[in-house]
């Protein structure tokens, strides 16, 4: 029995150093930094650090494409005012070229009375001119005899 007991003890033994050796060969792959947990946390670090600098780099061109985008969105705004101006005044013009043709003649009508009026005032002008000169050469002439 004695024989039994110690077979058993030796099998227990050997079971638990198995138990063992095997326990410590999976520690060694967990703790291994290429392929077992160290590896996981290397890979899952390397991630996050892309990540950072990719999230940095989204950051500064958003930022860019922003202040592109409002100088466009101003400039867009002073060219449809611009536009807005053009517009208006391309309607003025329009709104005067609609003008009834009968109003244009009586406009030139008047002008070319107006003209004419103005022409015998100078006429008128250039006669009494001519009286006044004529009167101070004989005032003049006459003086000087």
């Amino acid at each position: 029995m004695e024989l039994l007991a110690d077979g058993l003890l030796l099998t227990a033994a050997m079971a638990g150093a198995l138990y063992c050796w095997i326990l410590s060969k999976r520690l060694k792959s967990l703790k291994d930094l290429d392929s077992g947990l160290g590896g996981a946390i290397a890979g899952l670090s390397r991630q996050v650090d892309e990540t950072r600098s990719s999230l940095a780099e989204a950051k500064a061109t958003t930022e860019a494409t922003t202040r592109d985008l409002a100088e466009i969105t101003a400039r867009a705004e002073i060219a449809a005012g611009r536009l807005e101006l053009l517009l208006a005044s391309v309607h003025e013009g329009e709104a005067r070229q609609a003008v009834n043709p009968d109003d244009v003649r009586e406009q030139r009508q008047t002008r070319s009375e107006a003209q004419e009026a103005r022409d015998q005032e100078l006429e008128t002008l250039d006669g009494t001119q001519e009286d006044l000169l004529q009167a101070l050469k004989s005032i003049i002439d006459g003086r000087k005899s």
